[in-house]
């Protein structure tokens, strides 16, 4: 008898739709209403060429669903969000981009909480216990050294060793808008001890430059000895032959790139058959092949060590109370106006 129904299930098993198997956890009743809403529109700030395989595969399972995907970098997309709303308009019913979308769209009542049966397989730091926002996908800074330049047994091990005066006179690349290095060391470190290190840190005269791709790219051809960036982008470009490798300094600051489902979404259920699909192991396996880094405890980065065996801080959404005198701070410390 149990050799019968093994082979029924089995037989079922090829039979049936494969989104039957893909969403378990997704409670049957949204997915129902899902069918009856007939379509889901994402905003995100994350590239078509990786958004749009996202919503191809996302269809496939749920074919009864139609995606509609807006792209657009992230402040634009906050912008665009806030705009609507003043207007009396909702157009989205899942959003995604920047850390500082949470705290602003939370307050003015744009974002509706939701409790996803995915955060099984999420650690705590990860998602919003209420359920207003989830992290897909995260962003940690690495300290980077050219391996050329910089022996292994050399390459500071810690945030303090950063202040050798070895690393004194352009030795370090920095990004000249790392304001959430800053409001992530204070979560940690308090405010007057992360202001006195980034005092010390300045008077070592690092070269200030915007954004990762580029200073990672000098790091590798040997412009600098040492840089701070995203760990990602270092690892992308060592996968590429370069000379550079990276260690995590401890507590490594861990961007997000959050999701939230619409507080007045045009379809609520799919809105939340959506984040279910972004949030599960196929989707995060997705993120992998784009070379991103999940955040199920069961789907591995490539390398693992992007996000394993590192004592971090992650980026927090209340935080963001102090973003505006964090950048002032910054920006005096540094320079940078």
């Amino acid at each position: 008898m149990k050799l019968r129904l093994m082979a029924l299930s089995m037989f079922l098993s090829f039979l049936l739709p494969p989104m039957i198997f893909s969403q378990v956890a997704t409670d049957p009743k949204i997915i129902e209403g899902a069918k009856k809403e007939g379509e889901i529109v994402w905003y995100t700030s994350m590239a078509v060429d990786q958004s749009k395989p996202i919503v191809d595969r996302f269809h496939t399972r749920f074919p009864f669903v139609k995606p509609v995907l807006h792209r657009s970098g992230g402040g634009a997309l906050m912008n665009k969000v806030l705009t609507e709303a003043r207007a009396g308009r909702y157009a989205f019913d899942v959003v995604g981009g920047r850390g500082e979308m949470i705290l602003s769209f939370k307050e003015k009542g744009l974002i509706a909480a939701y409790k996803s049966p995915e955060t099984k397989l999420m650690d705590p730091d990860l998602y919003d216990r209420q359920g207003f926002w989830y992290t897909y996908y995260v962003v940690p800074t690495a300290l980077g050294y050219n391996t050329k330049q910089v022996k292994k047994e050399e390459v500071p091990k810690t945030y303090e060793g950063l202040l050798d005066p070895r690393w004194k006179g352009k030795k370090i690349s920095m990004d000249n808008e790392a304001y959430l290095l800053v409001q992530g060391l204070m979560s940690i470190w308090g405010r007057e001890k992360t202001l006195d290190y980034m005092r010390k840190l300045a008077a070592q005269d690092p070269v200030l430059a915007r954004g990762n791709t580029e200073r990672v790219a000098l790091t590798g051809a040997g412009e600098y000895p040492l840089v701070l960036a995203y760990a990602h982008a270092i690892e992308r470009e060592k996968f590429k032959g370069a000379t550079i490798d990276w260690i995590a300094l401890e507590p490594a600051v861990v961007e997000i790139d959050p999701l939230m489902v619409g507080s007045k979404a045009p379809h609520p259920n799919a809105a939340r058959l959506f984040l279910d699909f972004l949030l599960s192991k196929e989707g995060q396996e997705m993120l992998v092949e784009f070379q991103r880094i999940p955040v199920r405890s069961d789907v591995e980065p490539k390398p693992a060590r992007l996000f394993r065996g590192y004592q971090r801080v992650v980026e927090r959404p209340d935080d963001y109370k102090y973003f505006a005198d964090n950048v002032k701070l910054f920006q005096e410390i540094f320079r940078t106006r």
